[in-house]
């Protein structure tokens, strides 16, 4: 049974890097996405194995609960909605592993056998409380249910520093052993005192994640997103070192890397340090309607209607659409494929430039534009397509804002010079479709709106693109 179980533990780890390499290409995120649930299958029927004799109510109980929330999730929440799916999930994952470390602490007869069990358990409740509360609170900055705005207070930063060095604290004197006075020690029976330490790491983990995540503003949940993701998967490796489970511990490394390299990748393309992300009190969400400078800022905004802008696009060959979170928002996916469609039977070529940040989730905007089907072909990243918008006819923003800002190449004093950006001025006419003249996230007017071949389509994306849809097959 144990080399059963050692070879199911094999083949589910090999599945899951197979998976996982085939998730960064959007050709084979289907298989891959597939191979990684059957190696999730895998260690599930081989932890049971392992297990031996157990008390199957309570499992089949749990899966029974868990797939019909999930069944239902999967079924009802809408593509707009992926963001906040995600940030519930990585709480989720961070939540299991805090409650997993947990319980064994406070299971019959239990003991750190060693000083790195002691070390990994405390790090396995510290990272999954931190994950679960903050990936609530992403959650809610995300639904509209928490402030989408920083929420900062003073001596913030010095609060959370106190916490964790408290925690590390707690951590430390369980390890050597402190109350007892028998120093460093690699038995350390789990008495009141220990047990103790324990709840205080849950409580001061949960605080944490609360604390960490409120300054952060909602423009700036990709980060925040793509690091609690790596947090989940670091606090699921520290779990399989308590529990000595090595698939647990490699899946968790997985996630936890790969989650920290999509963080680092996010940063680079707002071209900020993750250390300004979560501590910079930065990414505000402009109020509706703002204009940054007001209506000085657009001395030379020029606005058409869809009638105007499909006379344009009838001798179009060459379009490109950047989607935006104003698309989310309306959930114009559907209507763009229409829209996008119309032209393709008129000649043209489409192509769709998705920035790195775009949305509210890394991918969000792929994933969004996959629902209503559009061919993976057409979709370009932006070191892909940057080059071509200058050989476009015609390029459409479809509420997107700071990540075609030309600031970030112009101004070397605005706040986000050196952010790599969408070129779509270079195309021959550039159209802006957005409900106002209201900044992005770094809440700085875009000069984008005055340059000469560029129009302003001002309203609703979803309502915009099925006019323009209408008019261009007017045309026929």
């Amino acid at each position: 049974m144990n080399t059963i179980v050692a070879l199911l533990y094999l083949i589910a780890s090999i599945l899951f890097i197979m998976g996982l390499k085939m998730l960064t290409k959007v050709k084979t995120a289907r298989r891959g996405n597939m191979l990684s649930s059957s190696a999730m299958f895998l260690a599930v029927v081989a932890t049971l194995l392992d297990m031996g004799t157990v008390d199957y109510r309570w499992i089949i109980a749990g899966m029974v609960l868990g797939g019909l929330v999930g069944s239902i999730l999967a079924l009802k929440v809408k593509m707009t909605a992926m963001p906040e799916m995600v940030a519930i999930f990585n709480g989720f994952g961070g939540g299991a592993s805090a409650l997993v470390a947990s319980s064994l602490v406070f299971a019959v007869g239990f003991q750190f056998s060693t000083v790195d069990n002691t070390v990994t358990t405390f790090l396995s409740i510290l990272i999954g409380g931190v994950t679960f509360t903050g990936s609530l609170i992403a959650f809610g900055k995300l639904n509209g249910t928490v402030s989408g705005q920083p929420i900062l207070f003073p001596g913030q930063h010095l609060l959370n520093a106190i916490l964790l060095l408290g925690a590390i604290a707690l951590i430390v004197l369980t390890v050597t052993g402190a109350e007892s006075g028998s120093g460093l020690t690699a038995e350390l029976p789990v008495v009141g005192s220990a047990r103790t330490a324990v709840i205080a790491v849950v409580a001061i983990a949960l605080l944490l994640g609360v604390l960490l995540v409120i300054p952060i503003g909602g423009a700036d949940m990709p980060v925040v997103i793509s690091l609690l993701n790596s947090y989940s998967g670091i606090a699921a490796a520290a779990a399989g070192f308590v529990l000595t489970n090595n698939v647990l511990i490699i899946s968790g490394a997985l996630v936890g890397a790969s989650g920290l390299i999509l963080t680092q990748i996010m940063c680079k393309a707002m071209n900020r340090s993750l250390a300004n992300v979560l501590f910079g009190g930065f990414g505000a969400e402009p109020a509706a309607g703002g204009g940054g400078k007001g209506g000085d800022a657009y001395p030379n905004v020029k606005s058409c209607g869809a009638e105007e802008a499909a006379m344009i696009l009838e001798g179009a060959h060459e379009v490109i659409v950047v989607p935006g979170y104003g698309l989310a928002v309306a959930q114009a996916q559907h209507v763009t494929k229409e829209f996008a469609d119309a032209l393709i039977k008129r000649g043209a070529r489409v192509r769709y430039a998705i920035h790195p940040v775009a949305g509210r989730m890394p991918g969000h905007m792929n994933v969004l534009l996959a629902e209503s089907n559009v061919p993976h072909e057409q979709l370009k990243d932006l070191d892909d397509i940057n080059e071509d918008f200058k050989n476009a006819d015609v390029s459409i923003v479809l509420g997107a804002n700071d990540v075609v800002n030309p600031a970030a190449i112009t101004e070397n004093d605005s706040p986000i010079y050196g952010m790599p950006v969408l070129k779509v001025w270079e195309a021959k006419t550039s159209f802006v479709i957005k409900r106002s003249l209201s900044p992005g996230f770094a809440a700085i007017p875009n000069d984008l709106f005055n340059y000469d071949n560029n129009l302003m389509l001002f309203g609703d994306a979803k309502k915009i693109m099925g006019d323009l849809v209408k008019e261009i097959k007017e045309l026929d």
